[in-house]
């Protein structure tokens, strides 16, 4: 049985949360009480304090505008001794204003036994409004003449001390109040929990009683408390449970002896048929990597034909142009010979003969040229895809090269594929699979991304990446790969053009020659009507420029 790191008690948690409760329940309207009386005698006092200045003030006002200033003096001295009845003023001062700037003090008034304040001749008006200190409120009001003018000013200092002292006696009779009221709270708190925890730990003790004993007959005793019956009930429900559980357990155990007996030949035979099929699904499953690693090169070659076929038909014209203008320089030359021969040769008739005859010689170089170039881009094509040995080449000349073994197929289109390479960007790499990549991701252009459309474009960027790594980003302006194909369009047998001519292998045989052959990465960004981007990177070595193979004639 786990037993928790820290354990709480009901009597503690009932005993606490009664206490927090009654605590709060009286702090907080004390402290209210508290406060809001305080803000009383606090406004009660300045009111006070303020009534006093203004009737200072008034009573004063007549005596500042005596013409004798003496028994003015006397009068206002006689008014202010009337305040020692009050035992909370402390001082008092009036002061005559001599012009718009300047005020003198005429009279003053200091409680027996305080303090005689400073004057406030130059700071009287900063008292308008009563200011409080640690003992002292202060407080100063203009004296208004009959005429309505400013005739002096009065100050007031009083004492804070009996503010304090009831404020004193107001905190200390509500905090005993509530001390009171926690300890009357506290032993009802007391009380009430033993009344609750009694039957509880009662029925925890049985409860243990009977797990030790696993004596599940037993039964757990009703209490005057519904809840805890309802509790006492619900055990008494498992208990029974358990006590049948416990005999269905006994007889599960009897019939379980009796099947051990007969499980071992049971597991033997069942493990052979396992065996059996494992081995036959392994052979299954070799046979389907076979004929997978088949199609793959099936498709390879029939790539490799299908370039074979355009490259045939493409050379066809210069060599058959060639032919022809050969022809034609022999039958001239049978003619110059005719005529050479029968001594009526002319110097006009040579000089013709030349002249086509270099035009002729022209036609045929250059034909002639043109095949030799479309042979060796073929050838080396031909050589790279069905080889997978490392080569040092020119980046850009082998896109060029796979372009023009692809032109007999794309000139008949309107289509641009635009080349963004540095010319002296020289690897070493397999350039088959290069080579078998580039035309499957353009022929997949031509024939899904640029259905229904005349005139696409195609990007295809090259770069080395440090510290050797070659990133190839193919772009199209096509139609784009719907969603449902693009989450598997790197799977096997997966194509739009089912029972078309479309075998599925294209884009699986481009991610297996990325990932196995070059060892590189490639991801894939598409939206309908959007085209495609695929982003290739292999590492590769770079190479020097001098380092290039010459080309075989």
């Amino acid at each position: 049985m786990n037993s928790a790191p820290v354990q709480l008690s009901i009597r503690s948690l009932f005993l606490w949360a009664v206490m927090t409760v009654t605590a709060v329940a009286l702090i907080v309207p004390a402290c209210y009480s508290v406060f809001y009386q305080i803000a009383f005698y606090e406004k009660s006092l300045r009111n006070e304090i303020i009534t006093t200045a203004e009737f200072i003030a008034a009573s004063v006002s007549k005596d500042l505008d005596a013409p004798d200033a003496q028994n003015a003096k006397y009068a206002i001295n006689r008014k202010l001794k009337a305040l020692s009845a009050s035992s909370s003023i402390l001082n008092a001062h009036v002061y005559r204003q001599i012009n718009a700037f300047e005020v003198e003090q005429i009279s003053n008034y200091t409680r027996e036994g305080e303090t005689q304040t400073a004057s406030h001749s130059q700071t009287i008006t900063n008292y308008f409004q009563p200011m409080l200190s640690d003992n002292t409120i202060e407080v100063s009001r203009a004296v208004v003449s009959d005429r309505g003018t400013t005739a002096g000013y009065v100050f007031i200092q009083s004492t804070l001390a009996p503010f304090k002292t009831s404020i004193r006696k107001l905190v200390i009779r509500h905090v005993m109040i509530t001390v009171i009221m926690l300890l009357i709270s506290y032993l009802v708190a007391w009380k009430l929990q033993s009344v609750l925890t009694t039957p509880i730990r009662n029925l925890g003790e049985f409860l243990n009683r009977t797990s030790r004993q696993r004596d599940y007959a037993s039964r757990a005793q009703a209490t005057k408390f519904s809840e805890l019956n309802i509790l006492s009930d619900a055990i008494n429900v498992m208990l029974s449970r358990i006590q049948e559980y416990m005999q269905r357990q006994k007889l599960a155990e009897e019939q379980l002896r009796k099947l051990n007996s007969s499980l071992e030949d049971i597991v033997n035979q069942r493990t052979l048929a396992l065996r059996d099929a494992n081995q036959e699904l392994i052979q299954t499953l070799e046979k389907l990597h076979q004929f997978q690693r088949q199609m793959v090169q099936n498709e390879k070659m029939a790539s490799l034909g299908d370039m074979v076929a355009g490259v045939a038909h493409e050379v066809n014209t210069p060599i058959g142009l060639g032919v022809t203008a050969s022809t034609m320089m022999l039958d001239k030359l049978a003619i110059i010979q005719k005529e050479f021969e029968s001594k009526t040769l002319k110097a006009s008739t040579m000089s013709r003969f030349i002249r086509e005859s270099q035009e002729n010689l022209n036609i045929i170089y250059r034909n002639l040229n043109r095949a030799a170039e479309l042979i060796s881009s073929f050838k080396q094509v031909a050589v790279d895809q069905s080889s997978e040995n490392n080569r040092t080449f020119c980046v850009e000349q082998l896109v060029n090269e796979i372009l023009l073994s692809l032109r007999p197929r794309l000139k008949k289109l309107n289509h641009v594929i635009n080349v963004s390479c540095d010319p002296t960007l020289v690897v070493e790499s397999k350039a088959g699979p290069i080579n078998q990549i580039l035309i499957n991701l353009i022929m997949n252009s031509v024939i899904h991304g640029f259905e229904g459309i005349d005139s696409g474009e195609i990007d295809i960027v090259a770069e080395l990446l440090p510290p050797a790594k070659l990133k190839l980003i193919y772009k199209d302006n096509g139609k784009g790969i719907p969603r449902d194909i693009r989450k598997r369009i790197f799977d096997p047998f997966v194509t739009t053009k089912r029972g078309q001519g479309g075998s599925g292998l294209g884009m699986h045989l481009v991610y297996n020659l990325v990932t196995q052959a070059l060892n590189g990465t490639i991801t894939i960004t598409s939206e309908e009507q959007n085209g495609v981007e695929f982003i290739i990177i292999f590492p590769v070595e770079r190479a020097e420029s001098g380092k290039l193979p010459l080309k075989s004639e």
